[in-house]
């Protein structure tokens, strides 16, 4: 075990000292916490072998998984990949900084261990001002995926990275709450047309105006299924699950709200009758609906932002109430809300679909 520092920095003017500290812990080959506008990342010297072989090690993370390398300008792209299809440059112009991951080509320089050993990297510029000033500060991209054990949810306030990683790394930067709570959109752009591998903050349908072109989205994107290799961090393997056992009462053909409803209580009643403790994580306008369970509100259905944002840490808090099981009710799958689907079902442990027509 290390001592871990944990370093209040402020989210939108971050102190250069602390900054530093940070920085001389990343040329040392350590462990860094940092605030992302999407969830926490923890990164290493993306040109440090050692370091990057450490994120496997301490997040318990499989070896064939990659890592997202974190750029601070899109004149950095040309760095670390090559091929670069003209309207990429264009996509980044209009959604860098922001939480967009590209999957290019990579140059001989990028270190396999970022890669998992593929010939393509993922990249992406993040929007926070902590993670932008780390990156200048190293002088090189921060290879750097989300800063939890592997397969628990991702975090989003420095205390869910303390549970998971205290003793484990070196530095800890305490930027606050994470704006949008779900990991970045990732695109594959090395085939034609583009393959959405993990859907984020910024829906499909959006990046596809912005481009002027198609972009696939396959089963696994949606969490259906997972992807036979991983190009990138969340195609594969079982992400985000609390410890407790979590339903995913998906909707299915419920033709209306009002039957949905009666799918998610006959789940509820199933396990009442089983004498079991049971938390539901539901919407502003549907948990009043529910009786002798444990809420969890997650947001207004009008609102889906507000929904990711709250996600992740409402499938941690499941673990702290003692319940025996937990149940979620499911989302529309437009814009955000395929990201928070597609997280949900991979968190799940079953998911049972409603097959009420009435």
């Amino acid at each position: 075990m290390i001592e871990t520092r944990v370093l209040k920095v402020d989210p939108i003017e971050p102190e250069k000292e602390v900054i530093s500290e940070a920085v001389e812990a990343l040329l040392r080959g350590g462990l860094v916490a940092f605030p992302t506008e999407t969830v926490y990342g923890l990164g290493a010297d993306s040109l440090n072998k050692e370091a990057i072989k450490k994120i496997y090690s301490v997040k318990e993370r499989p070896p064939d998984n990659p890592l997202i390398l974190h750029i601070s300008d899109l004149r950095e792209l040309e760095i670390v990949a090559e091929n670069i299809p003209s309207f990429a440059y264009e996509l980044a112009s209009k959604v860098w900084p922001g939480p967009v991951t590209f999957v290019l080509k990579k140059k001989h320089l990028v270190l396999p261990e970022v890669t998992a050993g593929l010939p393509t990297v993922a990249v992406r510029c993040p929007a926070h001002p902590v993670a932008l000033a780390l990156i200048k500060g190293l002088g090189n991209p921060i290879a750097a995926p989300s800063a939890n054990l592997s397969g628990r949810p991702s975090p989003t306030t420095a205390e869910h990275v303390i549970r998971d990683l205290s003793g484990k790394i070196e530095v800890i930067l305490d930027g606050g709450d994470t704006f949008f709570g779900v990991e970045s959109t990732i695109i594959n752009l090395t085939t034609d047309p583009p393959v959405l591998l993990r859907p984020g903050p910024i829906g499909v349908e959006d990046l596809e105006k912005l481009a002027n072109l198609k972009i696939l989205v396959p089963a696994f994107a949606k969490g259906l299924r997972e992807a036979e290799v991983a190009l990138s961090p969340g195609t594969k393997y079982r992400h985000y699950s609390p410890q407790t056992t979590l339903i995913l009462a998906e909707v299915g053909q419920c033709s209306n709200q009002t039957t949905y409803l009666e799918h998610v209580k006959s789940l509820i009643n199933e396990y009442l009758r089983k004498h079991l403790k049971i938390a539901v994580i539901c919407s502003r306008e549907t948990c009043s609906n529910y009786e002798n369970v444990i809420k969890l509100e997650i947001g207004s259905r009008k609102n889906l932002y507000e929904v990711a944002k709250n996600l992740f840490k409402k499938l941690r808090e499941v673990d702290e109430l003692g319940v025996d099981v937990a149940i979620s009710e499911s989302f529309e799958e437009r814009g955000i809300g395929l990201a928070i689907m597609n997280r949900l079902r991979k968190a799940s442990s079953r998911v049972i679909t409603c097959t009420q027509t009435r």
